[in-house]
């Protein structure tokens, strides 16, 4: 046993050299010892040759896919329902498309899987609601429904319930079209516009994400519109006759059993609510609607407030022609990728500024000098996006100055904390010619996240303290995660950028060491909630805690890395599935190697300085063969998130970024630093 800087003991395994030793040999005492030593040495250098080879590919074609303007832009792709959704909106606004249609029915066909669903994620189950919604797009296209595509697709959908089982969301888009009532609906009050700031099921009690979504069905709610279908959905009930069956009643001692009572009693206030109050509360709404649409007409930078809010404010008079409704109909049009096969995908949302500053870190770790012309043009155009305006998250921190960024290419009010602190840590390995912009903007960057820590030492996305156990107990919130608490995987990202500026001591960034201590898995991985799931979570946080000065000797330092070594694959890499959010003994850690998880594996044993170890050769084995000719990766595997496991991601640049990062670092020994780019020193 060896003892741990503090104190306590653990079985640690021998120093392996350090990236200083790699071509130095140990003087052996035998022949055969030191031919044994010769061929490891060899190997590393092998391995270490073939990294070099592969990073220069990569680096050259990261480089050749950046926009003119500056940034980096992977396709973001989800699942269908987006697709489906806005052919349903077209639908119900009488703006059908022809070509439209058809590339977006080629795209959700190309998709079916062969047992006639349709899945949230590449590989995984089929899924009920995904499936219903699209099999009605595609009869929205004009397929009939006894083709054997849509004859499988429906009796799949009534075998595992039908409509009346499906997500409370799904039901609303069939309500629309009278395919369900809206009086088995849970209500959505406009009045819930009125409640205070404090009050925990305010609408400031949400994550933005709902927040945004749920103010506009409060209106669509209210006034339970119906556009009448073009045809039925009978095919899609299992009982014809009783296609509202009652949902039963969880116990009234119980959390859920509460709150289904007293939708019941929103029921009631329903039949006496007064005409005016109820009219002023939409009209409110409505203008915290228009109040938070971007300047290029979408709101929040996603599609699925802009959709929603888009049908609010038609019902309560917006024509189509109005510049609110018109602005966004057109942002919406920016969600949609054209591809050369003629179909039409709608993205979830975009994320420009994420993949710029992860592409940046990726070229500055792989040795792409710091004043390169394409960084310097990624930092300015990086710079430019920073947000000086107040948004929602004010309403928690209302003394806090400006100064995050934010996911998308305009969102302006709702700058998140991980883009921040990314982007710091990106400005910080370049060297621009105006250093003193580049402070000032770090600067602001820094004091902004570090007042957005939650009172319990963590960071969450969005907003301070969200973290009100109640409004995920609404009946009406069964389409994912609702509130928005601190993560391990953004804290770990903050507490990296104050380690980058030289804050690794500010009494902040030691709660949020803290914080990030205690949320350890008994495993000895942490939990991932924005990127999948346990591997990107523990390759958060291992490169944070080693950058604030946790020894790689630390015992919750070696639990994570035997944990990466024991979910490591056959093959070399590393990969864990979406179901490991609903099944962790199962799944924890587990799946198809992918190129992004592997590289975060990768990035957590380097930071805890394992570079020589066989887990890691391994691992960048892994990488250098399944690298493309062109210096890319495949990935058709999700590893980006949502809500866990309800709504999972592609970042389709993930799998170019990690992977170059991770070979970069081990090619060159590790991050570059803010000292080492020539950066200014934080405050």
């Amino acid at each position: 046993m060896t003892a741990t800087t503090d104190g306590s003991t653990g079985a640690l395994p021998p120093r392996a050299p350090s990236a200083s030793d790699a071509d130095t040999e140990t003087i052996e005492t035998t022949e055969e010892a030191g031919q044994a030593g010769r061929q490891r040495t060899t190997v590393r250098q092998v391995t270490v040759d073939a990294a070099r080879d592969a990073t220069a590919r990569a680096t050259d074609y990261l480089l050749s896919v950046q926009d003119p303007a500056g940034w980096w832009k992977g396709d973001l792709e989800t699942n269908v329902t987006m697709d489906a959704e806005d052919l349903l909106l077209r639908q119900f606004l009488g703006i059908q498309d022809p070509e439209l249609t058809e590339a977006a029915a080629r795209h959700i066909r190309g998709e079916q899987r062969p047992d006639g669903t349709w899945g949230a994620f590449h590989g995984g189950p089929g899924e009920l609601s995904v499936t219903i919604e699209a099999y009605v797009a595609l009869r929205l296209a004009g397929d009939a429904p006894d083709a054997p595509h849509m004859a499988a697709a429906s009796a799949w959908i009534r075998a595992h319930g039908g409509i009346a089982a499906a997500r409370v969301f799904t039901r609303i888009w069939l309500a629309l079209f009278g395919w369900w009532k809206w009086d088995d609906l849970p209500e959505l009050p406009p009045e819930l516009i009125y409640f205070p700031k404090w009050f925990p099921l305010s609408i400031y009690a949400f994550g933005c994400w709902a927040r945004q979504t749920i103010v506009p069905l409060t209106i669509v709610s209210a006034k339970r519109p119906v556009r009448p279908a073009p045809f039925a959905l009978d095919e899609l009930h299992t009982d014809p006759g009783n296609p509202n069956p009652p949902r039963p009643l969880a116990p009234v001692t119980s959390w859920d059993g509460l709150f289904q009572r007293l939708d019941k009693v929103m029921r009631l206030y329903r039949q006496v609510a007064l005409r005016r109050p109820r009219a002023a509360a939409m009209r409110s709404a409505a203008r915290w609607i228009v109040e938070r649409q971007e300047n290029d007409g979408c709101w929040g930078g996603i599609q699925p407030p802009a959709v929603y809010s888009l049908i609010a404010l038609h019902l309560l008079g917006y024509d189509l022609d109005h510049p609110v409704l018109r602005a966004g109909l057109e942002s919406l049009d920016r969600f949609a990728v054209w591809r050369e096969d003629g179909t039409r995908m709608i993205e979830a949302c975009q994320s420009p500024v994420w993949d710029t500053c992860l592409a940046a870190i990726a070229l500055a770790d792989a040795g792409v000098p710091a004043d390169h012309p394409q960084l310097l043009k990624a930092t300015d155009w990086m710079l430019g996006e920073q947000i000086d305006r107040p948004g929602d998250w004010s309403v928690r921190r209302p003394q806090l100055p400006s100064g995050g960024w934010a996911f998308e290419f305009h969102n302006d009010n709702y700058p998140d904390i991980d883009d921040t602190a990314e982007v710091v840590l990106a400005l910080r390995r370049v060297r621009h010619p105006d250093p003193q912009r580049v402070r000032e903007a770090i600067d602001r960057a820094v004091r902004w996240n570090a007042g957005m820590q939650s009172k319990d030492g963590g960071w969450a996305a969005f907003d301070a303290d969200n973290t009100s156990p109640f409004p995920n107990r609404l009946p009406f919130c069964d389409f994912g995660e609702v509130i928005d608490p601190p993560s391990a995987d953004v804290t770990a990202h903050v507490v990296e950028m104050f380690a980058e500026v030289g804050q690794a001591d500010d009494p902040r960034a030691r709660r949020g060491v803290a914080w990030l201590l205690r949320e350890q898995e008994p495993s000895g991985a942490w939990f991932g909630r924005w990127g999948t799931n346990y591997v990107y979570g523990t390759g958060s946080v291992l490169p944070a805690l080693t950058a604030a000065g946790i020894p790689v000797s630390h015992p919750a330092v070696r639990r994570a890395v035997d944990w990466l070594e024991r979910v490591q694959n056959d093959d070399g890499g590393w990969g864990e599935d979406q179901r490991s959010y609903q099944d962790k003994k199962q799944w924890a850690g587990r799946g198809a190697s992918t190129a992004s998880q592997t590289a975060w594996a990768l990035m957590a044993l380097l930071a805890a300085g394992e570079r020589d170890g066989e887990a890691v050769r391994r691992g960048v084995r892994w990488l250098v063969e399944a690298q493309r000719p062109d210096g890319s990766w495949d990935e058709p595997h999700f590893t980006g998130t949502g809500f866990p496991w309800d709504f999972s991601i592609n970042y389709h640049l993930y799998r170019q970024v990690f992977p170059l990062t991770a070979l970069g670092r081990y090619v060159n020994g590790g991050p570059v630093t803010g000292a080492a780019a020539g950066a200014p020193v934080g405050p």
